[in-house]
């Protein structure tokens, strides 16, 4: 009877497993949305929040996190109004202050870049986009893993950057408005 009843505590034990294994790695992401909480805004640009969405459309600036960041998950989701929007994701900043692409890495957004070895889904001075992925007028998601010199960047779930770089080594995340009209929206970080 005891060995009947151990055995029905291990097979519940069990089950549960995956579900607090899940409920762990669901916890581990940093929602970032929706609220200035955890951003600091750097620059002129007019950042505000519209429908728990970051907007802005003058000015260049940017939202900066509070938070530093060595290993780091980024998944958002950003809009830009055309092809000369122009606006980027920046992670591993050396100096928060003076946010520039050759200070960090930056997920480049715009696609009538005049180099287009630095166009949207490219990092400038680092990686060139392998795929054309145009983001003006619509909503697009990116997803940018950096761990150790590893880098890889995914726009609408196409690949392209994979990179190994080792300049910038940690620092904070932000978004950049430099023109157009930009979105963004449903922002996680997770560090590795």
């Amino acid at each position: 009877m005891r060995t009947r009843t151990a055995m029905k505590t291990l097979a519940a034990a069990l089950l549960l497993i995956p579900a607090l294994s899940t409920s762990a790695a669901e916890e581990s992401w940093m929602t970032m949305s929706g609220s200035f909480d955890g951003w600091r805004q750097l620059g002129d640009a007019n950042w505000r929040i519209e429908n728990g969405e970051f907007v802005a459309d003058t000015g260049r600036g940017f939202l900066v996190t509070q938070e530093s960041f060595t290993d780091l998950h980024i998944k958002l989701e950003v809009y830009a109004n055309d092809g000369k929007a122009n606006s980027g994701v920046y992670f591993r900043i050396d100096n928060p202050d003076a946010v520039t692409d050759s200070t960090a890495y930056e997920a480049n957004i715009i696609d009538e870049r005049p180099d287009q070895t630095g166009r949207t889904g490219g990092i400038p001075h680092y990686g060139p986009p392998s795929e054309i992925v145009n983001a003006g007028g619509k909503w697009n998601t990116y997803d940018i893993t950096v761990q150790g010199d590893h880098i890889v960047v995914m726009i609408n779930n196409i690949k392209t950057v994979d990179i190994h770089d080792t300049n910038h080594k940690s620092g904070p995340v932000a978004l950049q408005y430099a023109a157009g009209v930009i979105k963004f929206r449903n922002i996680q970080l997770m560090k590795l």
